[in-house]
C-alpha cells in the first residue's frame, strides 16, 4: 500500500520540477560580449552571403545532374561554396571565443559545432576529390549534394539558436530590470 501511494504522489508535474534548469544560451556576460564583438556583425553577414552562394550553387549542381551540362559552373560553384563555409567557420570560431572563451564546443553550441565538423568533412572531401581527380563528374557533385544537405541541417541548427537567444532577450532584459530596480 505504501509503494502505490508513493508511486502516486509522483506525477509528471514533479517529475519535471526534480529535474535541472538547462543553462541558459548566453549568461550576462556572454550576451554582452556576444553583443559587443565585432565578429557577431561578421557572422550576422556572412551566414546570409554563404546561403545565397549555397542557394546558386545548389541551382547549379542539380542542373548538371539533370541536363549532363554546366560541369564547369557547377563544379566551382561548390569551391566558392566551401570557401566560404570555411571563412564563416573560423570567424565562427574566433567569435566563440570572444564570447564563450573558447575556439570551439561551447557548451551552448556544442552540438551546432559537432555537426559543423561533418559539414566542414565532407565539404574538404569533395575538395581533395576534385583536385586528386578521385571520382567521376556525376559522383562528385553527389558528394557536393550530401555535404549540402549536412550544411542545411547545420544551418537550421544556427536558426534554432537564434530563436532561441532572441526569445531569452526579453527575460534577461525583465531580469536586469528587475535587479536594477530591487537594488
Amino acid at each position: 500500500m505504501d509503494l502505490q501511494q508513493g508511486a502516486a504522489t509522483k506525477t509528471p508535474a514533479n517529475a519535471l520540477e526534480s529535474k535541472t534548469v538547462s543553462r541558459p544560451l548566453y549568461t550576462a556576460e556572454e550576451r554582452k560580449r556576444r553583443d559587443e564583438s565585432p565578429w557577431t556583425l561578421v557572422q550576422g553577414l556572412l551566414a546570409p552571403v554563404q546561403f545565397l552562394i549555397f542557394g546558386v550553387s545548389l541551382y547549379l549542381v542539380l542542373d548538371f545532374l539533370r541536363t549532363g551540362e554546366g560541369e564547369a559552373a557547377a563544379t566551382w560553384s561548390v569551391v566558392v561554396k566551401t570557401v566560404a563555409l570555411y571563412t564563416i567557420m573560423v570567424t565562427g570560431a574566433i567569435w566563440e571565443k570572444v564570447v564563450f572563451g573558447r575556439y570551439l564546443f561551447a557548451p551552448s553550441f556544442y552540438w551546432e559545432d559537432v555537426f559543423s565538423m561533418l559539414v566542414i568533412a565532407l565539404h574538404t572531401a569533395y575538395l581533395i576529390a576534385l583536385v586528386g581527380d578521385l571520382l567521376p563528374p556525376v559522383q562528385l557533385m553527389w558528394l557536393a549534394l550530401a555535404a549540402y544537405f549536412t550544411y542545411v541541417i547545420n544551418a537550421a541548427q544556427f536558426i534554432w539558436k537564434l530563436r532561441m537567444a532572441r526569445l531569452e532577450a526579453p527575460a534577461a532584459a525583465n531580469a536586469t530590470t528587475d535587479g536594477a530596480v530591487a537594488a
